[in-house]
């Protein structure tokens, strides 16, 4: 991952890096490996992001019709 500074602008540099990362998923990443997750556990975990990916989506689709 990428971000440029431009001039001495290191505020918005680390602003826009922190927004990227949030987007990407790091801190959410992090915040779900702090402890150990069972297998069984990861796997109902995954199922349900998985159904509401897929809701959010058909909700996109339909609103666009």
């Amino acid at each position: 991952m990428e971000v440029k500074v431009f001039g001495e602008d290191l505020n918005k540099a680390v602003k826009v890096l922190k927004r990227k990362l949030q987007q990407d998923g790091l801190y959410r990443e992090l915040r779900n490996r702090r402890f150990y997750e069972k297998p069984s556990a990861r796997k109902r975990r995954k199922a349900k992001e998985s159904e509401r990916r897929l809701r959010k989506k058909q909700k996109r689709l339909q609103q666009r019709r």
